[in-house]
């Protein structure tokens, strides 16, 4: 069932949105912004259910009435989720056939005519604004949800007429927090997602359920704490494996930099209990001795350039091959 409580953090737009139910003030149109994984879909799911609910409490849909059953089947006539057949775009037609003529068509049923606007950031200039002036003369029965990575995306004469409301990263301990509780794994696991994952409750899960995730994680740690006594042509040979093997590269690289953080704050401090990676201690402790300040902050500089780099399409070869002498330079 979908409610507010179950939403993990985004205190602030709950209680906007529950204060705006509850005083009847609610806006014709909203744009949730946010990054993949940051709980947009959920968060407007939640607010559509409550808003057609037969029997809200406290903001809270019921789940036991007509419309909450209709609503948890996907079976709502007046809940519309606009979708768009190319992937790049959300076109004119889009918007026109399935939002702009049919809003002018009474709710079956419920108070509202709801529509969920998924990557809303993908409409057209023209699909926005035949989306215009719907928004600024909607029935009263009619609201807008346009989901999107960034407002940024959108004409001004759209957000002047929308209530923008932004998800904000979560607190670590927010995120470690619902890993251990609702998928049970180890704290080791939920301290190396829950800090990759930069509080998005969304990609953190993502991370614990991806096997190649883990594979990447165990293969970079085996690259490290051996760095000092593998050559650079066994450890170049070992990273085009893990991109050979693995998604993204770029994650590669991210892991390295959290592992060279934990080194330099571990140098610094001695506490153990601030590393991501304190399972570790025995290794980060070597790397640190063996490491000066400077030395961390240019393999940390050299971890960035090669990012860069292989942005750029230099030669993955090359690329990390002067990332590695980097490190065994220092």
């Amino acid at each position: 069932m979908w409610q507010f409580k179950d939403i993990s953090g985004q205190e602030p737009i709950k209680e906007h949105l529950i204060k705006a139910m509850e005083q009847e003030h609610t806006s014709h149109a909203y744009i949730l912004s946010g990054e993949p994984g940051m709980g947009k879909k959920m968060m407007a799911k939640t607010f559509a259910m409550a808003m057609e609910c037969e029997n809200r409490r406290g903001g809270e849909p019921c789940g036991l009435c007509h419309s909450c059953r209709q609503f948890m089947s996907d079976n709502h006539p007046d809940v519309i989720y606009v979708t768009h057949e190319k992937p790049g775009s959300i076109g004119v037609d889009d918007i026109r056939e399935q939002l702009v003529d049919d809003i002018q068509i009474r709710p079956y049923n419920s108070p509202f005519k709801i529509y969920i606007v998924d990557e809303a950031e993908k409409m057209t200039v023209q699909a926005q604004n035949a989306l215009l002036k719907t928004i600024e003369e909607p029935p009263a029965y009619g609201v807008i949800l346009l989901l999107a990575a960034s407002s940024g995306s959108f004409l001004p004469t759209v957000l002047s007429r929308c209530v923008t409301l932004s998800l904000q990263p979560l607190p670590d301990e927010v995120v470690r927090e619902h890993l251990l509780e609702h998928l049970h794994i180890g704290k080791q696991q939920a301290d190396i997602c829950t800090a990759f994952s930069r509080g998005n409750l969304g990609k953190a899960i993502s991370l614990v359920q991806s096997e190649e995730f883990m594979e990447m994680y165990q293969g970079v740690l085996r690259i490290l704490k051996g760095a000092k006594e593998m050559s650079v042509p066994v450890m170049l040979e070992s990273m085009k494996v893990l991109k050979d093997n693995t998604g993204d590269f770029k994650v590669c690289l991210e892991l390295m930099k959290l592992w060279y953080r934990d080194v330099m704050v571990f140098k610094a401090t001695q506490d153990a209990n601030v590393m991501i990676f304190s399972h570790e201690l025995g290794a980060i402790r070597k790397t640190a001795n063996f490491s000066s300040f400077h030395g961390i902050d240019e393999i940390v500089s050299a971890i960035d350039r090669a990012a860069a780099r292989l942005e750029a399409n230099v030669n993955f070869d090359l690329a990390i091959e002067l990332l590695l002498l980097t490190i065994k330079e220092n």
